[in-house]
């Protein structure tokens, strides 16, 4: 390890140790901290069981940057490469249009067999692996509406092809040791105002009740539902809304995917996150980054970011919560693109654990508010930098922005002949 890195560790770690912040503890917990990595950032969101496809259910893709995968191979060999710029083990999550598979087979055809590969990968890796069935981007989601259709064949499709999801979710985690969290997501809605918003959703509880009435090993599959407030075609009702998802989470036993970018503008999930995990025994988190709206931008260090972590850690929510990434950006390198989201995800986590939150608790016990944004305040100057160039360094991956000579060099070497 480069001297100049341990120095200015060993400096910061006397100065966080003085408030009680043990920082060889806090790199320990953070290194078992798995963040899932989305595969369809890698590809733009394609997919590999249906060629030439369009998109739809809302999912806009912007840009065209070459050197987007094309095979289930050439994925893998991106994720692969991006998760050795990145510090820790994590997982990777997989859509179901990624089927690894030369069969011609439709969505609710899927089994194991055909995610082989990917769970070899897996393996050989020593990763985990999380899923979700893919209910958009087919004919039969044409109209905007899979689990809550009014059309009786058209919905039974829709709930094989889930029922599918959660036994290939099963079985990613009986083989690969770590439970698999399936999230159900479904981009159900209506472009202007409908008459009857009860009928969908009723419909959608049905679907949901009739999916999980299979049972299956919780020790293998967490099963999420998320909710969306509104998106590309369903500007004026989404059927699956925060209040029904969190009402069926809560009283079915289910996690809660909280998506920072399916929410108004203003609105932000940190101020949720305490209140959903002091009824739900678990959660999952789509860290994303909204523009105006929902569009899902790459990850970066702002001020939400930082407040997820911070409540994450100071209400000691990290064992229960689930922390995945969602955002598609076609405009930049798709592996920068993975890099820099999950290396400001970790990056905030530390921060948050750098804080002196036994010491804060107290002042504000004791009404000392004045303390309290005094020391919070100076914390957010002292130098994390240094603990985190210190925790890359220690796990073998680029320290602050040698990653990207990395990745442009792979750029040049690999993505440029596709």
């Amino acid at each position: 390890m480069d001297q100049s890195i341990l120095n200015s560790y060993n400096e910061a770690k006397k100065l966080y140790a003085a408030h009680g912040i043990h920082t060889d503890e806090v790199l320990g917990k953070l290194a078992q901290i798995k963040v899932s990595l989305h595969c369809w950032q890698g590809d733009d969101v394609r997919g590999f069981l249906f060629k030439d496809k369009e998109l739809s259910g809302g999912i806009a893709v912007t840009g065209s940057y070459p050197g987007r995968a094309g095979t289930p191979e050439e994925l893998r060999q991106d994720l692969e490469k991006a998760l050795s710029l990145i510090p820790g083990k994590h997982k990777v999550n997989l859509h179901a249009i990624y089927a690894d598979t030369s069969e011609q087979v439709d969505l609710d055809e899927l089994e194991p067999r055909h995610f082989a590969g990917w769970v070899e990968w897996a393996k050989e890796q020593g990763l985990g692996l999380d899923f979700n069935p893919t209910c958009f981007s087919h004919p039969k989601a044409a109209d905007g509406f899979t689990l809550s259709h009014a059309d009786e064949d058209i919905r039974s499709f829709w709930i094989q092809h889930c029922k599918a999801s959660r036994r290939i979710a099963e079985q990613f985690g009986r083989e690969l040791g770590q439970p698999c969290v399936t999230n159900f997501w479904v981009p159900d809605g209506y472009k202007d105002t409908p008459v009857d918003r009860l009928a969908p959703r009723m419909r959608l509880k049905e679907s949901l009740d009739d999916i999980f009435s299979e049972e299956i090993d919780p020790q293998y599959n967490v099963d999420a539902v998320e909710s969306k407030l509104f998106g590309i075609g369903s500007e004026s009702y989404v059927v699956g809304s925060h209040e029904f998802y969190m009402g069926y989470a809560m009283t079915r036993g289910k996690a809660i995917c909280l998506d920072a970018g399916h929410f108004h503008p203003t609105e932000v999930i940190s101020n949720k996150l305490s209140s959903i995990l002091m009824f739900s025994d678990q959660l999952l988190l789509h860290v994303s980054r909204p523009v105006r709206w929902d569009s899902d931008h790459v990850v970066t260090m702002d001020d939400e970011l930082l407040e997820i972590a911070r409540e994450l850690v100071r209400g000691d929510l990290l064992p229960r919560t689930h922390i995945g990434l969602d955002f598609f950006d076609g405009s930049i390198n798709h592996l920068a693109a993975w890099v820099i989201g999950t290396r400001n995800t970790i990056k905030a986590l530390l921060r948050a654990m750098l804080e002196p939150v036994e010491e804060l608790r107290a002042i504000e016990q004791a009404g000392d508010y004045t303390s309290r944004l005094a020391l919070v305040e100076e914390f957010k100057s002292y130098p994390f930098g240094a603990v985190w160039d210190y925790y890359c360094a220690s796990q073998g991956t680029p320290v602050r922005e040698q990653w990207l000579s990395e990745v442009k060099r792979y750029e040049q070497d690999v993505l440029a002949n596709r």
